[in-house]
C-alpha cells in the first residue's frame, strides 16, 4: 500500500440505488476533482470553499466534454477531513453503470483504486483517530443490534482511548521517577520513593485488570458466544433455534432425526450475541448419516461456551435426556435447561438431574413463552450489569484484551522486583514492557502486519 498515492473508491454499497458517493483522498484529490467535476457556477471545484457542496456535471478527464452524469461535489481540505488529507466526495445517481463510470473517471484522472479499509487507515495514520476508535468504526459498520451500535459509538467517541491514555500516563510518571532515581541517586530528584512506586503501579494494575475484565461483556455483545442447542430427537431443538433467530432457518417436522447436520447462524438474544449451532437429535440409530450428525453434536457440545439443552416437558424424561443432563454436568460448561412444549399443559413431574444447569426454564418454542426469561438469563451470565454501554470504557476485541493481559503481567513483574529490592535499572524493564504492551492497544507500539490485518476487514470505500 502506497499511502502517498491519491486513492478513490465508491463509498456506498454496490448496487442500484437513489444515489452513490465516490470518495477521492490524497494530495492530488482537489486537482482530480477539478478534472472530472464542473460546477454549474462556472467556478472550478478548487475555488469553492471548504466543505461547501455544489451542483455540477461529472465528466471524463480529457474526454469529449459529454457529461457522465450530474451530481453534487464537496471538497474537504487537510487536515479537516475524515482522512486528514485533501478529500473530494462526488455524489451521482445510484445506477451500477453510472457509478462505475464516475469511479473510472477518477482513476483516469490520476487516482488509484483504494484498498479495503484504506480511507480509515489513512485517518489512523494521520492521527485523526486512535486504533481502538478505528476498530470501533468497523464494529459500527457490522452492528446488527442496538447494543452493538451503542458500544461501537462509545468506542468511536474515544472512551477506551481516554482510559488507555490515563493508564499510560501513570506508567510514564513511574518510569520518569525510576530514571531520575537512577541518574541522580544522591540528589533526591525522583518524585516517588520505592514504596510510592509500588503503590502507583498497584493502582495501575488494578485499573488494568478492571478494564480487561470488561472484555467478557464486550465480546458477548460484539463477537458473540459460541452456543450449542442440543437434546434428544423431537425435543424441539430446531423450533427453539428458529424462535431465537426469529425466522424458520431449520426444517421442523414430527419425524425424529430431521436435523442431521450442524446448522449455524448468529442471533441476538436480549443484548447478547449468540453464535448458534442447531444439532442433530441424540438417540440410538442405525442410520449412518444421522450417526455422523450425532457425533458432531457431542463435539459441538464440548467446544461450546453456552449450552441450551432442550427437553420435552410434555413427556417423561428418557434415557437420552438423563444421559445428556449427566454429560453436561460432567463437562462443567455454562448450561441452561429449556423444558420445552409447556404449552401442552402437562402436570407431570419432570424428574431429571439438573444440577449441572445454571438456569432451568419452562418455555414454548411454539408460542414464545419463556423466551424473555431466557434472554434475561443469558444477559445475566455474560454481561456485567454495572457497565454503562454508553459511557464506560469497554474492551471489545481479542487483540485489545491480549495486550492488556500482557500489560498486567509486566506490571506484576515490576512490582515484584520493587518489593524484592531489585536494583531500579532492572525494575524499570517491567515498567517499559508494560508501557509497550499498553501502547499496542491504541497503536503506539504495533507491527505493520497487525495494522494491515485490522484494516483488511473493512470494506473497500471505508
Amino acid at each position: 500500500m502506497k499511502l502517498l498515492d491519491t486513492v478513490a473508491a465508491v463509498g456506498t454499497p454496490y448496487g442500484k440505488g437513489g444515489v452513490a458517493m465516490i470518495r477521492i483522498s490524497g494530495a492530488d484529490a482537489i486537482e482530480i476533482g477539478d478534472r472530472i467535476f464542473r460546477p454549474a457556477s462556472g467556478k472550478a471545484l478548487s475555488e469553492v470553499s471548504h466543505a461547501r457542496m455544489v451542483y455540477g456535471e461529472i465528466v471524463m478527464p480529457n474526454g469529449d466534454g459529454l457529461a457522465i452524469d450530474d451530481g453534487m461535489a464537496v471538497a474537504f481540505y487537510a487536515p479537516h477531513s475524515f482522512t486528514g488529507e485533501d478529500t473530494v466526495e462526488i455524489t451521482c445517481h445510484g445506477g451500477i453503470l453510472v457509478t462505475r463510470k464516475v469511479l473510472s473517471a477518477a482513476l483516469a484522472a490520476g487516482a488509484r483504486m483504494a484498498e479495503a479499509g484504506e480511507f480509515t487507515r489513512r485517518a489512523y495514520l494521520s492521527g485523526k483517530m486512535k486504533l481502538s476508535q478505528a476498530e470501533a468504526l468497523g464494529e459500527l459498520l457490522d452492528a446488527g443490534s442496538e447494543t452493538q451500535l451503542l458500544l461501537a459509538r462509545n468506542g468511536m467517541r474515544g472512551t477506551l482511548s481516554t482510559r488507555l491514555e490515563e493508564l499510560y500516563a501513570s506508567l510514564r510518571d513511574v518510569l520518569t521517577s525510576v530514571f531520575a532515581a537512577m541518574d541522580f541517586p544522591d540528589e533526591d530528584l525522583s518524585e516517588m520513593s520505592r514504596e510510592e512506586m509500588i503503590t502507583a503501579l498497584g493502582d495501575v494494575l488494578e485499573k488494568t485488570r478492571r478494564l480487561a475484565a470488561t472484555y467478557r461483556t464486550g465480546r458477548a455483545v460484539t463477537e458473540g458466544i459460541p452456543t450449542v442447542i442440543c437434546g434428544r430427537a423431537n425435543a424441539g431443538k430446531s423450533s427453539v433455534y428458529n424462535r431465537i433467530l426469529g425466522y424458520d432457518a431449520a426444517i421442523v417436522t414430527d419425524i425424529a432425526g430431521t436435523t442431521r447436520d450442524v446448522l449455524r447462524e448468529t442471533a441476538v438474544l436480549g443484548r447478547t450475541t449468540l453464535r448458534l449451532c442447531d444439532t442433530a437429535g441424540l438417540r440410538e440409530t442405525d442410520d449412518q448419516v444421522e450417526s455422523i450428525g450425532i457425533e458432531r453434536t457431542w463435539k459441538e457440545l464440548s467446544d461450546a461456551e453456552l449450552i441450551l439443552a432442550v427437553f420435552d416437558r410434555s413427556s417423561s424424561p428418557t434415557d437420552e435426556d438423563i444421559a445428556l443432563a449427566r454429560r453436561i454436568a460432567k463437562e462443567g460448561k455454562t448450561a441452561i435447561a429449556l423444558l420445552n412444549k409447556n404449552d401442552r399443559g402437562s402436570d407431570r413431574t419432570f424428574d431429571l438431574p439438573l444440577a449441572g444447569f445454571s438456569h432451568v426454564l419452562e418455555v414454548s418454542a411454539l408460542t414464545g413463552d419463556g423466551f424473555d426469561a431466557l434472554a434475561e438469563a443469558v444477559d445475566g451470565l455474560f454481561l456485567d450489569g454495572t457497565i454503562n454501554m454508553s459511557d464506560d470504557a469497554v474492551v471489545t476485541g481479542a487483540r485489545q484484551y491480549a495486550a492488556l493481559e500482557r500489560t498486567a503481567e509486566a506490571i506484576e513483574s515490576a512490582v515484584g522486583d520493587l518489593l524484592a529490592g531489585v536494583s531500579l535499572d532492572l525494575c524499570c524493564i517491567g515498567v517499559e514492557q508494560a508501557m509497550a504492551a499498553l501502547g499496542e492497544v491504541d497503536g503506539r507500539e504495533i507491527s505493520e502486519d497487525v495494522v494491515s490485518a485490522i484494516f483488511s476487514k473493512f470494506c473497500v470505500g471505508k
